[in-house]
């Protein structure tokens, strides 16, 4: 039985997500599996949340939350899963 993909719900507080990433690092590839697997869902959970995925060679990747008021909270994403990746990310949509 194949696993349901489970949206994030971001909160109105939110205002924007970026997740940075390399396009060919092997520490870069949970990233790039979890926008090839939950990146739809995610968007069509949350229309109205940007949702940025900057791609550059040779950085280290990472999930940034930008919160009212400007608050940023980001978190480093390097050699996880897929999975634990949405995890993080549930984590710093949370964080206020």
């Amino acid at each position: 039985m194949a696993a349901v993909s489970r949206a994030v719900k971001i909160l109105p507080h939110v205002k924007e997500i970026r997740i940075h990433l390399c396009q060919k690092s092997e520490g870069s590839k949970g990233v790039r599996d979890f926008i090839e697997k939950h990146y739809i869902d995610l968007k069509k959970t949350n229309p109205k949340t940007p949702i940025l995925i900057r791609e550059c060679s040779g950085i280290l990747p990472k999930i940034c939350a930008r919160h009212e008021k400007g608050v940023e909270v980001s978190a480093p994403v390097m050699n996880l899963s897929a999975e634990k990746i949405q995890s993080v990310l549930e984590t710093i949509v949370l964080k206020k």
